[in-house]
């Protein structure tokens, strides 16, 4: 096969121009990246402003506008839309004082916009900060050429079928693994609490897991890492989708989730499985709220890929079982054995807010306990 076939020229890892010039990170200054989820609530946008020194709490940046007509979230007539900064972090690209802010949203009158599910999150977090709320989530994704065509795919046909690519090795199984160690290294530099990674199922798809993070640190860390892979794989030329089953796809290929692993204090301790078995007839009486709000376009997206087939469950009926992937909520072996621990919530996609996924959990299983 050859490099011809494909737009972007594999192996990724080629030579590159300092981009920078040779210039060093200026020794004083601050660039400050304000990052935010725009209209869609799934895509990211970003914008850069000089400050005279780094900040050295969130609450030295200040509120910031930008044109919310051009993001889908205000109109043209008025259009002001304020960022309110609520998470900073070490920028790995620019190096020296410059960060990187995770911002919510705010409309003309300051109330959050309607993909701010932050803002409802952070209550939800607080009201049940007692029980000390850890999460750990998932993140399943695929890399596509600038075509729209997985990374390493054939032009004209398809790779071999599912088997060999999980958790791979070598040339003829895995592609990207620049990207994803690049990616690793960003995380750990700007902070992040990222886990692990892995190749996944399908060829060109991988996973990266972040937490444990306590209450709302879980969606500003899973944002975050998200912005760091779009910016690692910009950089390579290639894009980063988070759709949950993109129409190449629909065949015999797994699609992507983003699983969220989810306990306690009392879940953690000694009995912890009595709590965990409570958690599920709560979020069996509340599937369909949940799956509304596991996928940005109210459970639409999910539709493609929970089927019950390539280790999913059924998107219209709730389930949960010891070791069983095809269930909407895993308990793993090791929990069930020792009685207690964590639950793994199988039905969140790919392309899902974590602060609606994570407040969404809260607020059934734990809030007013």
């Amino acid at each position: 096969m050859t490099h011809e076939q494909f737009h972007v020229r594999i192996p990724l890892g080629t030579a590159i121009v300092d981009q920078f010039l040779g210039l060093p990170p200026h020794p004083t200054k601050c660039q400050a990246t304000y990052i935010w989820i725009d209209g869609t609530g799934e895509h990211l946008r970003c914008k850069t402003r000089t400050f005279d020194a780094a900040p050295t709490s969130i609450e030295q940046y200040p509120i910031w506008n930008y044109d919310g007509s051009s993001t889908g979230q205000a109109i043209g007539r008025d259009s002001d839309t304020y960022l309110k900064a609520v998470a900073h972090y070490p920028d790995p690209f620019l190096g020296g004082q410059n960060r990187l802010v995770m911002c919510e949203t705010f409309d003309k009158d300051m109330k959050p916009t309607a993909t701010n599910h932050r803002a409802k999150c952070a209550q939800i977090m607080k009201g049940i900060a007692q029980q000390v709320p850890w999460f750990g989530m998932e993140q399943e994704y695929l890399l596509l050429d600038r075509d729209g065509y997985p990374l390493g795919w054939p032009k004209n046909g398809f790779p071999a079928k599912q088997g060999p690519y999980y958790c791979g090795v070598g040339a003829n199984k895995v592609v990207g693994r620049e990207i994803v160690e690049t990616h690793y290294r960003a995380c750990l530099h700007a902070g992040l609490k990222i886990f692990g990674t892995n190749a996944e199922v399908t060829p060109g798809q991988w996973e990266f897991q972040i937490g444990c993070c306590e209450g709302i640190a879980m969606g500003d860390e899973l944002w975050m890492a998200r912005f760091l892979l779009h910016r690692v794989a910009e950089q390579f030329g290639v894009i980063v989708t988070f759709d949950p089953k993109p129409a190449i796809t629909m065949g015999e290929w797994n699609g992507a989730g983003c699983h969220t692993n989810v306990s306690t204090a009392a879940i953690r301790a000694p009995g912890g499985m009595k709590h965990i078995e409570a958690a599920m007839k709560k979020l069996e009486a509340k599937h369909q709220d949940h799956m509304r709000m596991y996928d940005p376009n109210g459970g639409r997206d999910n539709l493609k890929r929970l089927t019950g087939r390539h280790e999913t469950s059924s998107v219209d009926k709730f389930s949960w079982g010891v070791a069983n992937r095809g269930c909407s909520v895993r308990i793993p072996r090791s929990v069930a054995e020792e009685g207690k621990g964590y639950f793994e919530d199988r039905r969140p996609s790919s392309n899902c807010d974590p602060y609606a996924v994570t407040g969404m959990i809260a607020q059934t299983c734990f809030l007013g306990l």
